[in-house]
């Protein structure tokens, strides 16, 4: 499977696999080190879900200041990470990848509610799921869960804009 294929299809069992390694997603999202969050694509439907993967550890670089005595994902970056689910998503929707001559903005969160702390060694289940589609402007409702827990949700608005030269990002 190339990462520029990644739905495959297995025409004796009818079985499709719509998931993606850290090295398909690396070609789907700008963030490097240390703020790509997303580990593994679950599954993806270009145009309306898309559930992805977080391996929390550790070894996380916001652990030692977030809180030593007892480590906690700060909520705003379990919103990134289903903002960068979100992202995937949509390149995956537009069939294209980010370049130097686009960028992908996060221009509006709703919602936003944290139901359970995140700590090292659980594994962050996002979902995200395109509401709507307008002018430019895209709308997800996502869902972060741990052990079938919801974690944390929200509702998020994106937009993807060309740009004349690489400087203008």
């Amino acid at each position: 499977m190339t990462a520029d294929n990644i739905v495959t299809s297995d025409a004796s069992s009818g079985v499709v696999d719509t998931s993606m390694d850290i090295h398909q997603i690396l070609e789907y999202l700008p963030h490097r080190y240390p703020f790509v969050l997303v580990d593994r694509v679950i599954d993806c439907q270009p145009g309306k879900v898309i559930t992805t993967l977080k391996n929390v550890t550790i070894n996380e670089p916001y652990f030692p200041g977030h809180y030593p005595h007892r480590p906690v994902m700060p909520g705003v970056l379990i919103v990134e990470a289903i903002a960068q689910s979100a992202a995937i998503l949509s390149f995956k929707t537009m069939g294209s990848k980010p370049d130097d001559g686009s960028v992908y903005y996060f221009v509006g969160i709703d919602g936003a509610r944290f139901k359970r702390p995140v700590s090292p060694g659980d594994q962050l289940i996002m979902q995200v799921e395109i509401t709507r589609m307008s002018r430019g402007i895209w709308k997800y409702k996502g869902v972060a869960k741990v052990d079938g827990a919801v974690a944390a949700e929200a509702e998020l608005m994106c937009t993807y804009k060309s740009l004349a030269s690489p400087e203008e990002a």
